[in-house]
């Protein structure tokens, strides 16, 4: 479903002749694609879901973060702009991320639950619920938190 909204909108796209939109949906497209193709190799059926969609697009948005921090450092203004504005594309995609303050509930009620006192097995325990609802580094700095208390 997902898949066919980005092929829906990168048709919008080209007939507006938006070619910012067009080149990160073609980027887009691309990695889902080549995932589909790395799942055909590994069980045989390269139909994706939607949850293997948004862990590609989540993978691109995160690749953006990284890049815009990168050039930020590096000074290079320019290509940050470039970056972020491929981010806020990619975003429209993905699901709103909870707050840090549902994070940190949802955490605590997961180590609860659970109990784990090692965080490797603390974070399998709250990512398996968690991934893609909220943010990731947001996740593990609360898990080790909690954790080592």
């Amino acid at each position: 479903m997902l898949r066919e909204k980005l092929a829906e909108d990168l048709k919008t796209a080209m007939k507006s002749a938006d070619p910012k939109t067009v080149g990160v949906l073609r980027l887009l497209i691309s990695a889902i694609n080549n995932k589909a193709i790395e799942k055909r190799t590994k069980t045989g059926s390269d139909v994706l879901t939607d949850d293997e969609v948004l862990q590609t697009l989540n993978g691109e948005a995160k690749k953006r973060k990284e890049s815009v921090e990168i050039f930020i450092k590096g000074n290079r203004a320019d290509l940050a702009e470039k970056e972020k504005g491929e981010l806020e594309i990619i975003q429209t995609y993905l699901p709103k991320l909870m707050s840090r303050e549902e994070t940190e509930k949802a955490v605590d009620r997961i180590l609860a639950s659970a109990a784990p006192k090692d965080i490797g097995l603390a974070m399998k325990e709250v990512m398996k619920e968690l991934r893609g609802k909220a943010d990731s580094a947001i996740i593990s700095e609360l898990v080790k938190q909690k954790i080592s208390k």
